[in-house]
Order: C-alpha cells, then structure tokens, then sequence
C-alpha cells in the first residue's frame, strides 16, 4: 500500500509543520512506512532517511541554528514525497 503509506507520511509532515504533532511523532511516522520505500527505488530511501536523521538532530535545537534548519529539512522531506508520487504515478 504505497499510497496509503504516501498519506501517511503527508498527514504527519503537515501536522509537524502545524505543530499539532512533535518532532518524536513525525520521525516515528518517517521510519515506519517501509512499504513505500519498497516499491521505490533504494535511493528514496536512503535520500528520506538522511534527512530524517538529520531532522532528529536538529530537534536538539531550541531555534534554527547554522547547522541545522528545520525549515529546509522539511522544505526537503516534502520534496522527496513529491517525487515519491511522481515515480509511484510514472510506474503505474
């Protein structure tokens, strides 16, 4: 069920955005939907996972910091879904 695993994903970056979730809720949102990342190529994976880890560092951060925005790591999450789509759509 990639597309449902797609939603998922999608209900949970925008709730973090939202603030209506926390970082911890998001991140184990983002590591559960293994089934998506099996009908993708290696790379989504690998590309999605950096960028979670990188989120799960920068909420030991109060405010942005240089090292660490979580504006852009977010901006990037959303990027990688929508490419998910679009390679999920192009497949079937």
């Amino acid at each position: 069920m990639p597309a449902a695993a797609l939603a998922v994903l999608r209900a949970a970056l925008a709730d973090l955005r939202s603030n209506a979730s926390g970082d911890r809720a998001f991140i184990q949102a983002a590591r559960s939907q293994h089934a998506l990342f099996k009908a993708l190529p290696p790379k989504f994976e690998q590309v999605w996972l950096e960028l979670v880890d990188r989120l799960e560092s920068s909420a030991l951060f109060s405010e942005e910091s240089c090292s660490f925005s979580q504006t852009d790591l977010l901006d990037n999450l959303a990027l990688v879904l929508d490419k998910a789509q679009a390679k999920l759509t192009a497949t079937n």
